[in-house]
């Protein structure tokens, strides 16, 4: 059993709310992601559920049972860092086996479980090798090894791919999320990369200033924001967000419209505009357009689209698509 619930918890440095209150509800097995930018409270509120910061208020339940004053050793989880925190002068064997060798554990019994985790991360041929001999994709796997043999209620992770390369974070993503399907443990998961929470996550908490803006699956914050700044975090480009006249047709103060809801034409459409850059991805080409009236656009075409900077474009944006936001930045159903 893995199930983390959180009531009315707060933390304050001085007089400064961090986490001015929280309520939140994390199902067994689940796969839970907060995301939201540096300084919005993600790593401190993953660090309150783990024990390694006190709360000031509130309470926080695992399994049922309170362990808001409870040590981290006595809280049944295991936390996964940024930094691998490996121990350079121990084999990963060693390193694996660390917290279970700290626990007393039989020497059979820590022979089974290294091994075992091994196996489920690929990293049998490497047992012998150190920390030092390992890419940093193999020394996060040797990280999450040392977790998995804990076999913790909920594993917790701290933006663990930052410090890797963008082909290495894709294949690691994969790989976590892979894992997650073979243990079905909990996880909860603490990242600034919405692409990482979109990709990887059951559940997503949209975090800012410390408050939650939205929880919901990836599709339901992708399809409906409940607010701009959820709309404006979610989805890669960002979301187009459009005031004035054009919003004012639609009953609202700001219309937002994805980049990909966007279709393009040479000759006709419902706003026009010049093409500034292009970014020519492969598959996709995303055209950043100067419209007017309407300022800066972003939208999303097919790979093979022909078109030069400076050209004129019309566009017509998918209008039962369209997000529309009231003068609070709340939006409109």
């Amino acid at each position: 059993m893995g199930s983390i619930s959180l009531s009315s918890v707060r933390k304050s440095f001085g007089t400064t709310d961090v986490i001015p209150g929280i309520d939140l509800d994390i199902e067994d097995g689940e796969f839970v992601v907060f995301v939201g930018p540096s300084g919005c409270g993600k790593s401190t509120l993953l660090r309150l559920i783990a024990g390694l910061e006190d709360t000031t208020g509130g309470q926080i339940l695992i399994d049922g049972k309170d362990v808001t004053a409870a040590a981290p050793a006595k809280r049944g989880l295991a936390m996964v860092f940024q930094s691998y925190a490996l121990y350079p002068h121990m084999t990963v064997y060693n390193n694996i086996a660390f917290p279970l060798k700290m626990d007393s554990q039989p020497k059979d019994v820590i022979d089974r479980k290294v091994r075992d985790a091994a196996r489920v991360l690929n990293l049998t041929n490497y047992l012998d090798r150190r920390p030092g001999q390992l890419s940093g994709g193999q020394r996060q796997r040797v990280a999450i090894g040392r977790a998995i043999v804990r076999q913790p209620s909920a594993f917790l992770f701290d933006e663990p791919l930052s410090n890797l390369d963008a082909a290495l974070r894709g294949t690691m993503r994969i790989e976590i999320s892979e894992l997650h399907q073979q243990l079905k443990t909990t996880m909860v998961y603490v990242t600034h990369d919405q692409i990482e929470a979109m990709t990887m996550a059951d559940k997503i908490v949209v975090l800012n200033a410390g408050r939650i803006e939205q929880v919901g699956s990836p599709l339901d914050l992708y399809r409906t924001p409940a607010n701009l700044f959820v709309a404006g975090f979610i989805g890669s480009p960002r979301m187009n967000m459009i005031e004035g006249a054009e919003a004012g047709k639609m009953q609202a103060k700001t219309i937002g419209v994805r980049p990909e809801h966007i279709r393009l034409s040479p000759t006709e459409g419902a706003w026009s505009g010049t093409v500034g850059v292009t970014e020519h991805l492969g598959s996709d080409t995303l055209l950043h357009i100067d419209a007017d009236e309407l300022g800066p656009i972003t939208a999303r075409a097919d790979g093979e689209f022909a078109v030069r900077s400076g050209q004129r474009i019309f566009m017509t944006p998918d209008r039962a698509r369209m997000h529309r936001f009231d003068e609070k930045g709340l939006a409109i159903r």
